[in-house]
């Protein structure tokens, strides 16, 4: 099948998943991008990526195939019917590697938002960007803010797989797009250090006190109330609400140790009323609020940011999710 157009050009949001109480399950996508621009060949002897990059991991990145956007833009062009053939990615990255942003999220959606594009005319199928991205990166957490935007809930059905093009594929992952109040902001403190999901993942138990089960449980029940417009409008003070909801004791404890001066964050912030908690894997701590707090937020860690350690990113809540054009 021959594509649809040369030039496509992607937008993807960075995400914060977990949320404190809602671990393995809530994400939110924020105002902060990662933009792609495919350039396919026209010589048809010409099956060679040319891989640029600027920003994040211009020195650190791989520029072959093994780069994870080629890599999935490979393969979602095969799923998609594309014949192989050459192209130039140029990539601009904003969003920091290995700090608990979503880049390999990103990553995912992006190669394959790409490949659809390419491959079909008219708006994206987010729902076929969700299903085969979460598929590749293994769970939906972060994957779905960045295809839908704003806050997202997901979940797996056990047992829905599928074959396509000869590959097992897992179609049983489903997502739910919830409102965030206009007012909700997030701020993004992100060291100079990385840490590995595989890591984080390691220093979790295998079994948790049923307390601390029903304790997360409340609180993420909670947690879409307080960044819901509706629930916002009641007479109670939404940072309040937001506080107690992203209150954790399933994950954020147990990964602490890796990532201390992180921990260290999030006790001075939630001990100044703040909703502060791991952004995914971490390092990132990421600080919910609604209203303007940028004063206040970089007067209380003004020592972690003079240090030269850490750097802040006060953001809104993206709503749209992966955007692409067709140039």
């Amino acid at each position: 099948m021959d594509p649809v157009t040369r030039n496509v050009h992607v937008r993807v949001p960075a995400t914060s998943a977990n949320l404190g109480s809602g671990f393995d399950t809530v994400g939110l996508a924020l105002d902060y991008h990662d933009e792609l621009e495919f350039t396919l060949s026209t010589d048809p002897l010409n099956m060679a990526a040319q891989i640029l990059i600027t920003g994040e991991g211009e020195d650190t990145l791989p520029r072959d195939e093994s780069h994870l956007v080629v890599s999935t833009f490979r393969r979602a062009c095969s799923r998609f019917g594309l014949s192989k053939c050459g192209f130039i990615m140029e990539a601009h990255n904003n969003i920091p590697q290995a700090r608990g942003m979503g880049s390999s999220a990103e990553a995912i959606v992006a190669g394959i938002s790409a490949a659809y594009a390419f491959a079909h005319d008219g708006e994206l199928d987010r729902d076929v960007i969700f299903q085969y991205a979460a598929d590749l990166e293994g769970h939906p957490d972060n994957v779905a803010p960045a295809v839908y935007g704003g806050m997202t809930v997901s979940w797996t059905e056990e047992g829905q797989q599928q074959i396509i093009q000869g590959d097992v594929v897992n179609t049983g992952f489903r997502s739910v797009n919830y409102l965030v109040d206009p007012g909700v902001r997030a701020s993004v403190f992100v060291p100079d250090f990385e840490l590995s999901t595989r890591e984080a993942r390691e220093a979790l138990p295998t079994v948790v006190p049923y307390k601390d089960a029903i304790f997360d449980v409340s609180r993420v029940g909670l947690l879409i109330g307080a960044m819901n417009p509706s629930a916002l409008a009641q007479q109670q003070d939404p940072n309040t609400l937001l506080f107690t909801a992203t209150q954790d004791k399933l994950h954020q404890s147990y990964r602490a140790p890796l990532m201390q001066p992180s921990a260290e964050l999030i006790d001075l912030l939630r001990a100044n009323g703040y909703a502060a908690f791991v952004s995914g894997a971490g390092p990132c701590v990421c600080v919910l609020h609604n209203g303007d707090a940028t004063e206040e937020l970089n007067q209380i860690a003004a020592a972690q940011l003079a240090s030269g350690h850490w750097k802040v990113l006060h953001l809104n809540v993206d709503t749209q999710g992966v955007q692409v054009a067709r140039l």
